[in-house]
């Protein structure tokens, strides 16, 4: 089997594109791709528990700690402690960070929009159907057993 007609293959090739699009995209406005991703998955006014934006992105915890890490020393974030759980820290968004956050919502829905008016709906349909059947095969751990 060739790689071109793997499944891995294409969605790794992909994904790679995807993302250097967008890191050209951060670089302008002084972000990477990962601190976008972690400023999506911050609420605005609530901030959100440093435990539930790991899983959000599929990172493991100390990949997230860095990121926290550079993106408090940017002023993008800060942390603010549980008054109940000593042990949880919540993460808020800066004004900086809300302005950053705009800019990586917006990166997103016009690279979204764009794939919308080129990709028809019922192909859009299929490729989600697809997507979520290959993850969820890969979460049963039924391939290798």
């Amino acid at each position: 089997m060739k790689p071109e007609e793997t499944v891995d293959y294409n969605v790794k090739v992909c994904w790679h594109a995807i993302a250097r699009m967008y890191n050209l995209q951060a670089a302008k406005f002084d972000i990477t791709t990962s601190i976008g991703f972690v400023l999506l998955n911050i609420h605005p006014q609530e901030g959100t528990p440093a435990t539930k934006i790991a899983p959000k992105m599929g990172l493991e915890a100390r990949s997230l700690t860095r990121i926290l890490k550079s993106m408090e020393e940017d002023g993008l974030i800060y942390k603010v402690g549980d008054a109940v759980d000593k042990r949880s820290v919540r993460i808020f968004l800066t004004e900086k960070g809300l302005e950053k956050k705009e800019l990586a919502r917006q990166t997103v829905r016009t690279f979204n929009q764009k794939v919308r008016e080129h990709v028809p709906e019922a192909d859009l349909s299929i490729f989600f159907k697809v997507i979520n059947q290959i993850n969820g095969l890969i979460e049963s751990k039924e391939i290798y057993k």
